[in-house]
Order: structure tokens, then C-alpha cells, then sequence
């Protein structure tokens, strides 16, 4: 009985021993351990670390979000960049040409903080904004605090980027309430003008109100921000009519800092129709339907083993059916086979029937010097007489055309190179550093 009182003491004292040694030791108030109180420091010091680790990893996104993270970059010219998600690159035409600009604003100069409204770490896509020096805001901890976060931080930004209109209808009188620099608004598309364009088509009237409710809020935003950006002459002409005070530019949809080369210009090796878009996107799915019905058939009966590949996410139940022997589903393809099929069709096609704003699939198609058929809705806003492409409405002419220029070679090598002469002369980096510098110092 004796011994075991003896032994316990000897233990708590050996015990509040080590604590008090590693106490000192953190302090630096003492060099060494005893010899004989290293094996149980060496315990306790590993589970102190991951302690502490813990709380710095819990708190880390805190200290991010207050004031201090901006205040180290005070003498930098800082943009806050506001949209739906973080861009998908390579699933929506909107995210990759936001995507673009982020890394435009970047190259120019400018310290990038994207917003995603739905604060949600999207990934690979957030990592690949960070890993570019692109800041990105999400979490639980914006979700609660992030009014109070813009209100305490928007006086560091000097530029606000604000794109698509219920996103500014949102943020915009929080933003210029607390904010006096610069707001840009990127009008990616006329909403109100491709709702009244779907009506049209398909005499919905839900889509005729909702072109209404459209305009009058799109025409309120153009109204109030500082600088407005479109992409294509279209709706450039439209604003300027309206709003001829307005700072207006004309933005390129796409931008790109190389051209390709080693582009298969023997079109007789190349085969087969190949259609990308994003089928969540109204006028894609009407596009191919349309196609699939009134404009295709003939084709086949002229070609018949022709394949029609449908690329793009979303695709759709009533789509999906269409696979058969000439038509084949791709769904969604990464980029690198997504170019691998460019270059082993012979023609693009966009056969869309409403709309607005330049079609990034007709850029994407002229990037990649494939010569496309479309309609003038999926032509409008670019440059007519470029020769990259062919606009027809009428679903037999349609047809027609593209069972002539199927086995045309030479047209076709003819229409390739001036795709290549249209990304040069209105896509490149400088084309799009150009014109943001003109209110961007």
C-alpha cells in the first residue's frame, strides 16, 4: 500500500516535471531537456503542433477575409470581379470567356478577386484561378459575412467587373453605395432580345413577359454603371442608339494569344458535321432539334455514312434519342479531344433559330479553322464578308449548301485560312487589351 502512494507521487511529480520543462522550453526560457524527459517531450510536442496546426487551418479562412489580406496590396490597382459560379472552362461559353478576361486583367496589371455568387469552391476550376494569382471568395464564412465584408472592402478596389443582369441587379446599389471607383457591366448577351427572339419561334407568351421584365431591368443597368461591355457590332449599334452617352465597347467573346498551327488543310482527309454547344442553353437544344429534322435528312440521303457528332453538357433525353448510325452523341469532351475531333471533321455547323450576342461555338469553330454553316442569328455581331462562314435561314437551302460545299476542297481550305484571318484580326490578346485600356489605368 505504502509503495503504491510512493510510486503515484513519483508519477504526478515526474509528470508536472515534463510540463513545466516544456512550457519553459517553448518560452525559450530554458535550452535543453533533462535527458531522461525527451521520450514523453517528444510525445506531447507533436500533439501540441497538430493543435495548433488545427486552430491556424480553422481560422486561416477568418484572417483571409478581414481587411488585413487587402491592406498588403493597397498600392495595387485591384479589380473585384463578381459572376454566377466559377468558371467551368471547359463547359460554358460565359465561363470560358470570363475565365479569359480574369487572365486578361491579370497580364494588364491589375490584382483579380473573383466572387462567385454562389460562394462555392468549384473545383479544379477555383484552384486553377489560384494557382494564377486570381483570388477567389467562398466558404461558410462568406456566406455569412460577406455584405459586411464588401461594405469594409470595397474602398480598396479601384474596379468593379459586374457581368449578367440578375448578378447586377443584386450587388449593384451595395456596390455603389460603398464603393467610388470604376463599374463596368458585361452585357454577354441582350437577355430581353433572345427571349423576344425565342417568343417569336416557339409563340411561348411566358417569353414574351420575361423579355419585357428583361429589358426593363437590362436598360436600368445600362443606365447607371460607368462603362458597359458587349461582344459583337449588333449589339453595339443597339446601346449606342440608346444610350449614346454611355461609354460602350466591343469586346472580343473569346481571346486568344496563339494561333494553331499544323491544321489539317487537306479537307478531303477529313470527314463529318460536328455541332458544341452547352445544352442547358435553350437555343442549342432547338438548334439541333430543328437540324435533326428539317435539314439533316437530306444530307443523309446524299452522304450516307455521314456522322453528325453533338458535343456539349446537359444533352438532354429528346437529344440523346437521335443516336443512330449518322448521328452520334459525344456529350461532353475534354478540350484536348475536343480539338482532336475539330481536326477530323471537314464542317462545323450552328444552325441556331434565336438568340443574341456573338456565339462563342462560332469562334471556337473559327479558332480552330473548321468552316462553318450557320443562320444569321448565329452569325450576327461578327464580320460578315470574313469568308470563315455561311449564313442560311432557310432549312432545304440549308441542305443544299451543304452537301455542295461537303466535297468542295478548295472552298473549304478557302473558308479554314480566314478563320484563321478572323481570330487574328478581332480575338488576339492585344485586340482585347486594346480596348480594356481605354478605361482601365
Amino acid at each position: 500500500m505504502l509503495l503504491n502512494k510512493k510510486y503515484n507521487f513519483i508519477n504526478r511529480f515526474l509528470k508536472l516535471f515534463f510540463i513545466i520543462c516544456l512550457f519553459l522550453v517553448n518560452k525559450n526560457l530554458i535550452l535543453k531537456v533533462p535527458l531522461f524527459a525527451k521520450p514523453l517531450i517528444s510525445k506531447i510536442i507533436p500533439i501540441q503542433n497538430n493543435v495548433k496546426n488545427w486552430k491556424n487551418k480553422s481560422n486561416y479562412q477568418k484572417k483571409e477575409s478581414n481587411t488585413t489580406f487587402l491592406s498588403k496590396n493597397r498600392g495595387y490597382n485591384r479589380i473585384l470581379v463578381i459572376d454566377i459560379i466559377v468558371p467551368n472552362i471547359d463547359k460554358h461559353a460565359g465561363s470560358r470567356c470570363t475565365f479569359m478576361y480574369l487572365n486578361v486583367f491579370k497580364e494588364i496589371g491589375l490584382q483579380v478577386t473573383f466572387l462567385p455568387d454562389n460562394l462555392k469552391k468549384s473545383e479544379p476550376y477555383t484552384s486553377i484561378l489560384q494557382q494564377k494569382g486570381i483570388e477567389v471568395l467562398y466558404g461558410n464564412w462568406f456566406k455569412k459575412n460577406l455584405i459586411n465584408w464588401l461594405i469594409t472592402n470595397l474602398k480598396y478596389f479601384k474596379f468593379v467587373y459586374l457581368q449578367r443582369p440578375n448578378i447586377a441587379k443584386k450587388y449593384y446599389n451595395l456596390i455603389r453605395k460603398h464603393f467610388s471607383g470604376k463599374i463596368f457591366y458585361f452585357a454577354h448577351d441582350l437577355h430581353y432580345l433572345r427571349l423576344f427572339r425565342q417568343y417569336n419561334i416557339t409563340h411561348n407568351k411566358k417569353k414574351l413577359k420575361e423579355s419585357k421584365i428583361y429589358e426593363k431591368l437590362e436598360m436600368e443597368i445600362f443606365s447607371k454603371v460607368d462603362v458597359i461591355h458587349v461582344v459583337g457590332n449588333f449589339e453595339y449599334q443597339i446601346l449606342k442608339e440608346k444610350f449614346n452617352k454611355k461609354i460602350i465597347r466591343n469586346i472580343p467573346i473569346y481571346i486568344y494569344d496563339k494561333l494553331l498551327s499544323n491544321v489539317e488543310k487537306d479537307f478531303s482527309k477529313r470527314k463529318d458535321l460536328i455541332f458544341v454547344g452547352g445544352f442547358e442553353h435553350s437555343p442549342n437544344k432547338d438548334a439541333a432539334l430543328w437540324f435533326a429534322k428539317n435539314v439533316y435528312p437530306k444530307i443523309v440521303d446524299k452522304f450516307q455514312d455521314i456522322i453528325w457528332h453533338i458535343v456539349g453538357t446537359n444533352i438532354p433525353g429528346n437529344i440523346k434519342i437521335l443516336n443512330t448510325k449518322n448521328i452520334k452523341i459525344e456529350g461532353f469532351l475534354s478540350d484536348k479531344d475536343l480539338y482532336s475531333l475539330y481536326q477530323k471533321c471537314r464542317i462545323a455547323i450552328a444552325p441556331l433559330r434565336y438568340g443574341a450576342g456573338v456565339k462563342g461555338k462560332i469562334v471556337e469553330a473559327a479558332y480552330n479553322q473548321i468552316p462553318i454553316v450557320t443562320t444569321s442569328i448565329g452569325g450576327e455581331g461578327l464580320d460578315n464578308f470574313s469568308g470563315a462562314f455561311i449564313m442560311e435561314d432557310d432549312a432545304e437551302k440549308m441542305s443544299e449548301i451543304i452537301i455542295k460545299l461537303y466535297l468542295d476542297y478548295s472552298k473549304l481550305k478557302q473558308m479554314s485560312d480566314s478563320g484563321k484571318k478572323l481570330i487574328e484580326k478581332y480575338f488576339s490578346f492585344n485586340r482585347a487589351k486594346e480596348v480594356l485600356l481605354k478605361d482601365i489605368n
